[in-house]
């Protein structure tokens, strides 16, 4: 818990009992559904919590902004930002649905009102957002596919709706057919190893 606070040091009381409360939580819910690797789960606020946290160093949501979660697992990066952002709204989609469930319990535990969870494939789901964040379930050419046409035309933001992605490793390849991608590096707010090679890419899309 100390490492979020450590970058994050102006949370609300309730947040602080909300971040504070994930880590029992998700060891409880782990030992019966496993959605966190159980080397992952001795470290869960660094590789998950802090993580997802990345996006908040990008970019400050503004209030009412809607944020889908795709291929969300046990609840990353949804469930952290959720608590981090009270006044947006976010859509949490598995394909799995007992992760669902422990998503479900957690945000019950911690009083998280601003979290809906659906069980179903991206593709079916046939609403708009101002963002779709994700921790790297695919490359960006399948993501892009399965997404288009999900963001809203009315920007409330600094940063152009579209996708909000986590990924590490080299993606020169993988991001060359963009020509408004920008990479934010985790390693320019967090100076953890963990965080050496992993990213924030941001890449606006066009509304239906």
């Amino acid at each position: 818990m100390d490492v979020i606070l450590k970058y994050f040091p102006d949370l609300t009381e309730h947040q602080i009992r909300q971040f504070a409360a994930l880590e029992t939580l998700y060891k409880e819910w782990n030992s019966k559904i496993n959605v966190v690797s159980r080397k992952d789960i001795e470290e869960l606020y660094l590789r998950h919590v802090l993580h997802s946290l990345g996006i908040a160093k990008v970019i400050q949501f503004a209030d009412d902004t809607s944020i889908l979660d795709v291929g969300t697992g046990g609840g990353f990066p949804g469930v952290p930002l959720a608590i981090m952002f009270p006044n947006c709204q976010f859509h949490l989609v598995d394909s799995i649905n007992k992760k669902l469930k422990v998503i479900n319990a957690v945000c019950e535990a911690v009083e998280l009102t601003n979290v809906r969870t659906t069980h179903s494939r991206v593709e079916a789901i046939d609403e708009t957002y101002d963002f779709i964040v994700s921790r790297a379930v695919t490359a960006m050419p399948e993501f892009t596919k399965w997404v288009k046409g999900k963001t809203t035309k009315k920007r409330r933001n600094k940063l152009k709706n579209g996708i909000l992605y986590l990924k590490g490793g080299d993606l020169t390849e993988e991001l060359k057919p963009y020509s408004a991608v920008k990479a934010y590096l985790l390693s320019d707010y967090f100076e953890e190893e963990f965080f050496e090679t992993k990213k924030v890419i941001h890449l606006p899309l066009k509304h239906n």
